[in-house]
């Protein structure tokens, strides 16, 4: 039965030798008073910021003639079929469409930053500042959307916020055109010359949520003996049941068996990867899978762990990375990624850029789905969360930025309603956007940010102004 006189914190935790599991929100951590009433941790937004590199086809000229990212109707009544965004129509009222904007502080300034854009543009999309050309230790961009969220609300969670990507970002030194590899390679700032790394290994962030405290040693010696972490956690899962009421029961039951299905997951990919055979990434760490699709949903999948136990509330998750040449067979085209994107302004080529694009843009709503399932205090994830997806490039063939791909999912705690497509007026910052997210979020004491006019609308689509 349901516990009246006492209630769990939301901070407590399942512990066992070298492990630490975080629980997922139970009714049991709302005091019974309040049981009727909202729950606090349905307030606690929590932020995926996405970005894929190489711009989209729908943003050459022949893209937005058919419509190839961004629907033709603006408000509510568009359609995703003919776009690259068709596989969010599930979704499609949690989904928030920002067409037409630009992103002027990726473009090149001088002349020698003339031919450089992939080698800036990914320390431009969360930050919306024009990167000091470098190949040295004195980079210089600006504090990321994500770090300055992480910053002012990210402090009481175990893990103020993390940063993954897909593709390997472990090239020290120089890059090219002048750049450090740490523009390429990072899109979580800190503060302006403080690059955040990005964590590519599943091993790794699965040991970060759930073996905190435990030592290296402690978390090696785990994985040789080929036993799960809740094997540890067996006496304590134990007592706590008592403590439960039924449906509690049920949704930690649930919980756990997600963290074991990921774990056995990984140590599937662990497995196969020391075996000897043949690796597509032969270079990439034992606990990443050579499947593209995996690896994301593996990444998701501990996103979505780690939220609804509130271990963190802010991710970053760079899907891409800037020149990449990886081939996509999944997504109907067995081109390079690279070259696909120079597309030479050609319809048959473009469109083989597109299918590339609604690939990467199928993976979110299997992230979605997860979100939309896991209950926090009075609504979902989803509804609590606000992932932003998008790309600082707009027509990878001419390198401009702009008329950007951007879409926003999830409604932020109530600040968005979703169901919507905003085209901004000719020559919006994507800044707008940016400075009016943070707004959502609570930062309302910015005034501006990167190259911000003002805020741009996300709640109405008027007709954008000739």
């Amino acid at each position: 039965m349901y516990l009246t006189n006492t209630h769990l914190s939301r901070r407590t935790v399942l512990k066992g030798m070298g492990v630490t599991l975080a629980l997922p929100f139970l009714e049991a951590m709302t005091p019974a008073r309040n049981a009727g009433g909202a729950s606090a941790a349905g307030k606690k937004v929590r932020l995926v910021c996405i970005e894929m590199v190489h711009g989209s086809a729908g943003s050459s000229a022949i893209g937005i003639q058919r419509n190839l990212w961004a629907p033709s109707a603006v408000g509510s009544g568009f359609e995703l079929a003919a776009t690259s965004l068709k596989s969010l129509e599930p979704f499609r009222d949690h989904v928030t469409i920002v067409s037409n904007t630009d992103v002027r502080n990726a473009e090149a300034f001088t002349a020698p930053e003339i031919g450089g854009d992939h080698f800036r543009s990914s320390a431009v999309f969360l930050t919306q500042m024009h990167p000091k050309q470098t190949q040295g230790s004195d980079v210089r961009a600006g504090t990321s959307l994500d770090q300055i969220y992480a910053q002012r609300f990210g402090q009481d969670t175990p893990i103020p916020s993390m940063q993954l990507c897909i593709e390997n970002v472990d090239q020290a030194g120089g890059c090219s055109y002048g750049y450090s590899c740490t523009y390429t390679d990072s899109i979580s700032w800190a503060s302006p010359n403080q690059p955040l790394p990005m964590t590519r290994d599943p091993r790794f962030v699965f040991d970060q949520l759930f073996g905190v405290g435990a030592t290296p040693q402690e978390r090696a010696e785990r994985r040789a003996e080929d036993r799960s972490i809740l094997d540890w956690l067996t006496n304590a899962t134990t007592r706590l049941k008592k403590e439960l009421g039924a449906s509690d029961q049920a949704r930690l039951a649930e919980y756990l068996d997600d963290v074991r299905e990921i774990e056995r997951r990984i140590q599937k990919v662990e497995a196969y990867n020391s075996s000897g055979e043949a690796r597509e990434l032969p270079g990439a760490p034992i606990g990443v899978p050579d499947s593209f699709s995996e690896h994301v949903k593996l990444m998701f999948d501990l996103q979505a762990l780690a939220f609804a136990s509130d271990i963190t509330r802010v991710f970053t998750f760079k899907l891409g990375r800037d020149a990449s040449n990886r081939v996509y067979p999944d997504s109907g085209f067995k081109g390079a990624f690279h070259s696909a994107s120079h597309h030479g302004e050609k319809e048959d080529r473009i469109l083989d850029f597109a299918k590339i694009n609604a690939y990467h843009v199928s993976m979110v709503p299997y992230f979605l789905e997860r979100l939309s399932k896991m209950s926090d205090g009075n609504g979902s994830l989803l509804d609590n969360s606000l992932i932003v997806y998008g790309s600082p490039m707009g027509d990878s063939n001419l390198h401009n930025h702009k008329r950007c791909p951007l879409f926003l999912v999830g409604r932020a705690g109530g600040q968005l309603k979703g169901g919507l497509h905003v085209k901004a007026a000719d020559g919006t910052p994507m800044a707008n956007v940016m400075l009016s997210v943070l707004h959502k979020l609570g930062v309302d004491d910015m005034p501006q940010f990167g190259d911000s006019t003002g805020e741009l609308d996300l709640t109405s689509a008027p007709a954008p102004t000739a």
